[in-house]
């Protein structure tokens, strides 16, 4: 079944085009989610700040990128998953074996596993952590502003990958798919 359509730039008016024509200025390319989600200026609008927001957060590239690698695996999404592989290894700085091993929730650097393991049981028990999970992972060095940090970053990658899923959203990124 055909999903939602992109909407072209160059096909676009009003405040979808200014929302669109942002995106290419920000990222240099307009990729297919964006033109799928500017079916509603709200929805895109919405994804954008969202986004937008959380890059000026506390917690490190690399450390959102390997929580939206495990948010794609976990859901099952080929376009995150794909999209965030290409960012975290060729933009954030993680090498391809970091990339394959925060999609199983694991990684090297000790803060980073920590906001991994959180995040996999954030997912896993729909935000139900545990107080020894909160407790491990201000042991970790997590402090309570990365956590609320972490949970939006979730959030945002339930939302990207459950709309790209729904909208079958065309990949245009390197394909990487997901495991069972």
């Amino acid at each position: 079944m055909k999903g939602l359509p992109l909407i072209q730039p160059e096909d676009a008016s009003g405040e979808t085009a200014d929302l669109l024509a942002a995106t290419q200025q920000a990222l240099g390319i307009t990729p297919n989610l964006v033109k799928a989600l500017a079916n509603s200026p709200a929805a895109l609008r919405a994804y954008l700040g969202f986004s937008g927001a959380l890059r000026g957060g506390s917690l490190p590239w690399a450390v959102r990128e390997q929580i939206a690698l495990l948010v794609a695996q976990e859901t099952g999404c080929d376009y995150s998953l794909s999209a965030h592989s290409y960012t975290a290894t060729r933009v954030a700085g993680l090498s391809r074996a970091d990339a394959e091993r925060a999609r199983k929730g694991e990684a090297s650097e000790p803060q980073a596993a920590a906001a991994l393991a959180f995040a996999a049981a954030l997912l896993r028990r729909q935000g139900r952590v545990t107080n020894a999970e909160l407790a491990a992972a201000r042991a970790a060095g997590l402090t309570d502003r990365h956590l609320a940090e972490l949970v939006a970053h979730v959030a945002l990658g339930l939302f990207s990958s459950y709309f790209a899923k729904a909208a079958r959203v065309q990949i245009d990124w390197p394909l990487v798919r997901h495991t069972s």
